[in-house]
């Protein structure tokens, strides 16, 4: 089985309330120089079978019409390569 993984983050100009109370609560924990915080979404697939150009669209429109609201947010998709041994 191979993992498919859709990374959904909110587009630049949509206000994140969410990442900004991160960024504002990271200083009183003791973590400076962070600048900016955006908070998204990740989704890891489970594909049964090869993941082939024909199985990534329909991966794609699985996140264009139902992961991801694309009025206001962005997605990528990506094949997750396995992490070698040792690593």
């Amino acid at each position: 089985m191979a993992r498919v993984v859709v990374d959904v983050m909110l587009k630049p100009e949509i206000l994140d309330p969410q990442g900004q109370a991160v960024q504002r609560a990271l200083p009183r924990l003791g973590f400076e120089g962070i600048a900016d915080v955006r908070q998204g979404k990740r989704f890891e697939l489970e594909v049964e079978g090869p993941v082939d150009d024909a199985a990534l669209a329909r991966i794609h429109e699985m996140a264009e019409t139902f992961l991801a609201n694309t009025v206001i947010e962005d997605f990528t998709v990506r094949v997750d390569e396995p992490a070698e041994a040792g690593s």
